[in-house]
């Protein structure tokens, strides 16, 4: 990585974390180049035979949400979030940091929200051994990454505001 890019923001350095993001950038790029297989395959088989692959959707969805995830993780990790800092770039130092704490539980609560619901429904999608519509699979063995990279990323998020405050001591 060039020193060139990392000043201009087009690349980043991989944050210093406790648990290492590696596994999260490698699923979310398999996820995404896998989607695009899957895609791929697809267009070609419509245009050849003019027949679309069935699977392919129920596969996508599934792709999609486990890359979006995992990005989020990565995301939460390095602190690369999208964010609007035209208030708190006005705050003083105090503001800032009770804003960023502020920002963190809501992401919490949100993907914590994400976990329970995303359980439950994984539970009942197993409990009454509910299929998917394409393929007849079990349904909540797509489901249950819902909950579980949920997880993943609330958990990056508290462990970069715990590393962003013990910085800014």
């Amino acid at each position: 990585m060039s020193n060139d890019l990392l000043e201009a923001g087009l690349e980043t350095a991989p944050p210093k974390t406790a648990v290492p993001i590696g596994l999260e950038r490698a699923v979310a790029a398999l996820s995404m180049a896998a989607l695009c297989v899957i895609t791929f395959a697809n267009v070609v088989a419509r245009y050849l035979t003019d027949v679309s692959l069935a699977f392919t959707e129920e596969y996508s969805i599934f792709l999609l949400v486990v890359m979006t995830l995992t990005g989020s993780a990565v995301a939460a990790a390095a602190d690369r979030h999208i964010r609007i800092t035209f208030v708190t770039d006005r705050l003083s130092t105090g503001g800032r940091r009770a804003a960023a704490i502020v920002s963190a539980a809501a992401s919490v609560a949100m993907f914590g929200f994400l976990v329970w619901y995303g359980g439950r429904l994984t539970y009942d999608q197993w409990r009454f051994e509910e299929t998917s519509p394409g393929l007849g699979n079990p349904q909540w063995i797509y489901t249950v990454w819902l909950p579980l990279l949920s997880a993943v990323v609330a958990l990056r998020v508290v462990g970069r505001t715990v590393r962003s405050l013990k910085e800014h001591r």
